[in-house]
């Protein structure tokens, strides 16, 4: 017989929906929800905030991303998506299935839970979402006296329901850098007259992606576009490149971004072309609290997650959370299969989501 989580999870995958436009999603969790000895509120269009209240002077919040991606599902799956061109490819059903039978158990008032619990279902996740910084700044956290938060993300690559994390660096800070050179266009065969902003933007990626290299690991820059010239016949008067920097230390954010700027003014001088360096859509890195850390390490005992050896680069909003409370987010490995955001993802609910039910009820239990 399906489990209860797993049957959430299957539901929710049929119905994906994204940013902060989520009304079957609410629907269901709402539905869930209902009856239950719960406070439950939406700070935020397509959010909903569950408060378990156990009479505790502290909370211990968990969140789960709900929104899904714009992608054509291709799984085959008897649950595949009835929302063309949304699917739910970066496992957030998973995630707000577990936060559901998490709430689900809480209702039922076990002993000794030691904090007031508030569930927080979250929308606009994605890259350019902005549902945590939103919610934050509705002083949700404040109200409810949230002491510490936990947050998940399902994650291949890792053997299939471990759970591992690392204090510290855990994903990257994300910006998005967009370089313009301009030139001048001729036609080939006046060359020589022209100033070629092609070459000059090709200069400057090679000499970044040195900088990058060389910077304190993990850093990461890459551009993703390079667009480029009218046609074949004709030098180049403008070209754009477009790309991510990820890292996780100020300082190296800040080193790297006066570097940008310094090698547009130096390719600029040699080639005669000009540059507008712009980067902007800052996500700051998530960081794991080490204090907390620790004391789920030792409050887990051989439960304790599997410690990884290096951050990721992926990046994500867990981290605006952490600005305001202590939080440790951890992935829940789903074995080898197709990377988050693949049309094809899929994982084993069945045997991963009551793995990851299981520690979301360990984490609100510690002392």
């Amino acid at each position: 017989m399906l489990s209860a989580v797993a049957a959430h999870r299957r539901f929710l995958h049929q119905i994906p929906e994204l940013g902060d436009q989520l009304p079957q999603t609410l629907m269901l969790v709402e539905g869930v929800l209902r009856g239950h000895r719960c406070e439950h509120t939406s700070p935020i269009p397509g959010s909903v905030c569950a408060w378990f209240d156990f009479g505790r002077e502290e909370t211990v919040a968990v969140r789960a991303a709900m929104d899904a991606l714009p992608v054509r599902e291709i799984t085959g799956l008897p649950y595949s998506s009835r929302h063309p061109g949304q699917m739910h490819a970066a496992g957030h059903d998973g995630l707000t299935a577990m936060l559901l039978s998490l709430c689900q158990w809480l209702a039922g008032r076990p002993e000794g839970i030691p904090r007031n619990v508030l569930a927080i279902f979250q929308p606009s996740s994605g890259e350019d979402g902005d549902g945590a910084d939103r919610l934050c700044g509705t002083g949700i956290l404040e109200q409810y006296r949230v002491s510490r938060i936990f947050g998940a993300d399902l994650w291949p690559g890792i053997p299939a329901g471990t759970v591992a994390s690392r204090p510290g660096a855990f994903l990257a800070r994300s910006n998005e850098v967009t370089v313009r050179a301009y030139g001048k266009s001729v036609h080939v065969s006046r060359a020589g007259e022209g100033r070629d902003a092609m070459l000059a933007a090709a200069e400057y990626l090679r000499r970044t992606y040195e900088m990058a290299d060389a910077a304190p690991p993990p850093t990461l820059l890459r551009f993703g576009t390079f667009s480029a010239g009218p046609g074949r016949d004709r030098i180049s008067g403008e070209a754009v490149l477009e790309g991510v920097l990820r890292t996780y230390q100020e300082n190296v954010y800040e080193s790297c971004r006066e570097a940008l700027s310094r090698i547009a003014r130096d390719v600029g001088e040699e080639t005669g072309c000009q540059f507008d360096v712009r980067v902007s859509g800052s996500r700051p890195a998530v960081w794991n609290d080490e204090a907390l850390y620790a004391e789920i390490c030792e409050g887990l005992g051989p439960d304790a997650p599997l410690l990884l050896d290096a951050p990721s680069l992926a990046s994500g909003d867990f981290a605006y959370y952490q600005q305001y409370v202590p939080g440790v987010s951890f992935f829940l490995g789903v074995g080898e299969t197709y990377p988050l955001g693949s049309p094809q993802f899929d994982f084993d609910d069945e045997g991963i989501l009551p793995r990851g039910v299981d520690l979301l009820k360990a984490l609100v239990q510690l002392p």
